[in-house]
């Protein structure tokens, strides 16, 4: 079995900070970690792997410093990185994105064995979109299984996969052929720490650099700015709240009871409301 994740080095949220001015993210001196979505891609990819055999392969595109974070998924456990970087690759959006990812994964299967299933992150804490696993999977025809919290099973024999997906109704037990790519998401594993020796092997393993033309791009005009028909026009801090927040003094009330009181206090109409809703149950 052969699974490609893709990850994606981001800049820390917790210490991004905007220009005043120019209302620009200033990623001068914040650093970089891997996109804490694919942490719990990675970590069922090696899951599979563990129970089933075969190799992990993470994939990323980004400027040379994303080897950081290939190494570092090396240290978790996968077998194999590649790094897509080229100039041709800067400005991308969603869409340039998905494009030049999924071309790689296809000379990734032709290259290291046929793929079977490929796992992202749900999202990125930077874009936030939850676009680019779905461009890859419309890419590549795979099946879509998307907002996984667990892979239930896998028969590798029947080449079928089965997880539970989570969705605003419930939970949905979906049943899939491979190859399928699989968008995981947030808190549904404990990601492992990595061991010494993987490590040690991290350091001196070679990460696999391909540029465009490495990766069988086939229309450069696909990638970058020019392939990338979505334009950021403004990022902005949100403004500070005016209203401050009140605070409820109990005064010997139980602490729920003093907010219910506070809180008709500020809408009077709210009880009679409430009180006719009851009514009708």
């Amino acid at each position: 079995m052969h699974i490609v994740v893709c990850i994606k080095q981001v800049p820390d949220s917790a210490q991004i900070r905007v220009h005043p001015v120019t209302n620009t993210i200033m990623r001068q001196g914040v650093p970089t970690i891997i996109n804490p979505y694919d942490l719990f891609a990675l970590e069922e990819a090696l899951r599979l792997r563990d129970n089933f055999g075969g190799e992990v392969t993470v994939l990323t595109m980004g400027p040379p410093t994303a080897e950081d974070s290939l190494r570092k998924a090396l240290t978790i456990g996968a077998n194999r990185a590649v790094l897509l970087t080229d100039r041709f690759f800067a400005g991308s959006d969603t869409l340039a994105t998905s494009y030049a990812l999924a071309a790689a994964i296809r000379k990734i299967g032709s290259t290291f064995g046929a793929v079977d299933v490929v796992f992202t992150g749900k999202q990125t804490i930077d874009g936030d979109t939850a676009q680019v696993g779905p461009g890859i999977c419309k890419r590549l025809d795979y099946l879509q299984l998307t907002y996984v919290s667990k892979v239930s099973s896998l028969d590798l024999e029947g080449r079928t996969i089965e997880v539970e997906r989570r969705s605003e109704g419930g939970v949905q037990v979906l049943r899939s052929n491979l190859p399928c790519l699989i968008t995981m998401l947030e808190g549904t594993n404990q990601v492992r720490r990595g061991s010494m020796i993987n490590a040690l092997n991290a350091a001196r393993a070679e990460v696999v650099k391909w540029s465009a033309q490495d990766a069988g791009v086939e229309d450069i005009q696909k990638c970058g700015l020019r392939g990338s028909p979505t334009v950021v026009k403004r990022v902005f801090a949100p403004t500070p709240r005016a209203e401050k927040a009140k605070v409820v003094e109990a005064a010997g009330q139980p602490p729920a009871e003093a907010l219910i009181d506070e809180i008709f206090k500020l809408r009077p109409k709210l009880e009679n409301e409430m009180f006719e809703l009851a009514r009708g149950f």
